[in-house]
Order: C-alpha cells, then structure tokens, then sequence
C-alpha cells in the first residue's frame, strides 16, 4: 500500500470526511472499507494500542505488521524526554507526543536482580545496563520500552586482549529510516592498562542483523582522560569530549576515525566546565561555562558542514535566579565551585520550539531559547514531582525518546 506524504494527506481527510457525510453506507463500514482512511488513524495512535489492534483483523494486522506502515509511523511521530535518576526512576516530559500518556514508567520487564538504568536512547529502542553488583560484570540491554521487549547482548569478543576486558563505553546506533537493524559499538581496552599504555584502545560493534561483535580497525590512542561513556550521536557519527578540550570522532557508516572541529573558546581550562554535550531533532549542542559565578553562557550548534561551532543563542539565567533564589549557594561547598544550583538537561530544537530543560533545587524549569522566557514544569509524573525533584543537583539525566513499532 501506498502511503500519504502530509499535503496529500490532509487533501485525503478533507475527501474522506465528505464521503462520510454522503455515503449512504452506515459510518462504520464506510471506514472499514477505506484502507486509506483507516492508515492515517492508525498513525495516530499509541505502540500499546496498535499491538492490541493487529489482532481485530486480517487486514489490520497486515497493515500495521508492514515495514512501510512502520517506517510512515516512526517519521511522524514526535519525542518525548525519559527523566532518569540513580535509582533507575523513570519520568517523563510530555513534548507534543501523540499520546498524552507516557509510553512507560520503568524497565521492570528486564529481568536482572540487579536492577537496570537507562544509558542511551535512540530512535525508540534503548540501550540499558545493570547496576553495579562487587564481583559480578554488567549486563547491556537494547530493549523496545513500548513492545516490552529486550535483548541481552553477548559480551564482547576481547580478541587481542590478554586479559579481562575493561569496557569504557557503549553506544547504540538505529535509523530504523535507511535499516531495520541496529549496530552496537562497544570502546574497551585491547592491552593491560598501566602508566607506559594507557591509551590502548579498541572498537568491537555488534550487529542485530548477524548477532554477532566484529573488530573495528585496529587499537587506537586517546586522552587519558577522554570520556567514552558520554559520547554524542549525530549523523552516523560518535563524538566524544575530554575535560581538557580533547576531542575525538568515529563514523559508524565508514567505520573509521575522523577528526572533529575545534571546541568554541579560547578560555583556560582551569576556568571552563562542560554543561551541556547533546544532539536534538538534527542538531548538535554544546554548551559550556566560563567561571563558577556566572548566569550567562552561549548555546553553540555545529555547523551543517561540519565546519566549527556556531554560537546560536545567547542565555541569561539571572531572571530564573530572582524568581528562585534558592538556586544561589548560601555556604561553600568544598566539592563543588559552582555558586548557581542548576543543571542544564536537555537542549531541544525543533519545528515547534527550542528550549532548556533545567533542573533546579526542587524544581524542573523550561527556559525558551527564541523569546528567553521561562516556566515552572508542572506536567511531571509523580515519579518527578516526590522524588526526583529533591534529588541533587546534577544527579539526573535526560534522553530523548520516540516511539517505534521495531523489535529487538
């Protein structure tokens, strides 16, 4: 079946509704002999409902089972934020999805005496581990939240590693848009780590479609202190950062390393922290402040191109600190040098809006890019809205979240 691009689409609901209203067929059977009428609301609904809906009929459950169906519903659907603490506590923000109601609230259909947190989330399907057990390894997971459905990797290879591998990082990659399939890549060491090699590293990626990991490229060098675990996805590429200004990018697609531009400011690092390292409907963020005592800072973008960063939006949080002045330190603390209490979770741009998903002392705040006013979140589950919001500052983390109709 052919399915609708939106003008023709919108041509289609204006036709059929004039049917309805001059067909002399009752209501129902004019529907249910419309395929065309009955794919467009079928895309409107919710994962849970269409797996209950595939079972109403032969013809639906061809419709919905159809890799095209699947493909249409994952390009109209709209994200969602997973708000995820510590504990494994799982809330959401609602952000235009088409169900008012969110997809899930925990991952308590994986079953590991362990418990599981969230680490990625991409394009529906979610990348997960088990907590920390002394003398036990972790447990990854991709798993579809909205099917209830997961799968256990297997562990790496560790060929060309002559002892227990040490894994610093794992990333999923899934554009359910050019595959159905979904590759996993795993950055661990390939040598013993001590002073003379510690920078020894080795890409292992595994594929759903053979079920199997692959050596990617021989080991390679990094920072000693580059940060693998916190790596950004954007156009087929992983980019990772350092504290000290590193950088270093790999291409899943071409399965090689490149290089990425260079990081938005001359500034010491002594006086320089990361915020904020994340991409959001087609766009890739970089966020970082200069000084302990400041409520300005500058949003940067990467260029299409790929050519430097671009400063995009100029913030000022001073106004959030006047109407919350608990956000101000009133005593030092001598592991933190921040003076302003907030963490800055999400970045997200897209047609609708682009905004900040702030965290502060006992409170979730949206702060609008374009006319730089701000909201107190009030539409928190009562996940968020009893537990998460005592939380410390910094201790939580955001993901962007769709829905899709893949399996694992």
């Amino acid at each position: 079946m052919l399915l609708t691009t939106p003008d023709h689409q919108e041509r289609s609901e204006r036709r059929n509704m004039l049917l309805l209203l001059w067909d002399p067929l009752p209501p129902a059977e004019a529907v249910s002999g419309n395929q065309d009428l009955i794919t467009d609301i079928l895309l409107r609904l919710p994962v849970k409902s269409l797996l209950r809906f595939k079972c109403v009929s032969k013809q639906w459950l061809s419709l919905i089972s159809d890799p095209q169906f699947s493909r249409h519903y994952h390009s109209l659907a709209s994200a969602g934020i997973i708000l995820c603490g510590t504990t494994g506590l799982i809330d959401h923000v609602s952000c235009g999805r088409r169900n008012s109601e969110p997809p899930f609230t925990s991952l308590g259909f994986i079953d590991d005496s362990a418990g599981t947190k969230i680490l990625q989330s991409c394009n529906g399907l979610v990348l997960c581990c088990s907590f920390f057990e002394l003398g036990k390894s972790r447990n990854y997971y991709i798993c579809n939240p909205s099917r209830r459905q997961f799968l256990m990797l297997p562990p790496p290879s560790a060929k060309g590693c002559d002892e227990p591998i040490t894994i610093f990082g794992v990333h999923l990659y899934f554009d359910p848009c050019k595959s159905p399939h979904y590759q996993v890549v795993c950055v661990r060491n390939c040598a013993p780590l001590s002073a003379a090699a510690n920078d020894h590293y080795q890409i292992e990626i595994y594929s759903s479609e053979t079920r199997t990991w692959r050596l990617s490229g021989p080991p390679f060098s990094a920072p000693f202190d580059m940060v693998f675990d916190n790596g950004v996805l954007w156009n087929g590429t992983l980019h990772w950062i350092s504290p000290t200004g590193a950088s270093l990018c790999f291409d899943i697609v071409q399965d090689q390393f490149g290089e990425m531009p260079s990081l938005p400011s001359n500034e010491k690092w002594s006086k320089r922290s990361f915020r904020y390292f994340g991409e959001s409907g087609g766009h890739f963020h970089l966020i970082e402040l200069y000084g302990s005592g400041t409520t300005q800072f500058q949003v940067f973008e990467m260029a299409k191109d790929y050519s430097s960063w671009i400063p995009k939006y100029q913030v000022d949080l001073a106004e959030i600190v006047n109407a919350y002045p608990e956000m101000a330190r009133s005593y030092p603390d001598s592991h933190d040098s921040r003076f302003y209490l907030f963490s800055i979770l999400f970045v997200q741009e897209n047609e609708e809006d682009s905004l900040l998903l702030l965290h502060i002392p006992g409170k979730f705040i949206s702060y609008y890019l374009i006319d730089k006013t701000f909201k107190e979140l009030s539409d928190f589950g009562a996940n968020s809205t009893k537990a998460n919001t005592s939380l410390q500052i910094g201790s939580l983390h955001a993901y962007q979240f769709i829905e899709t109709l893949s399996c694992v």
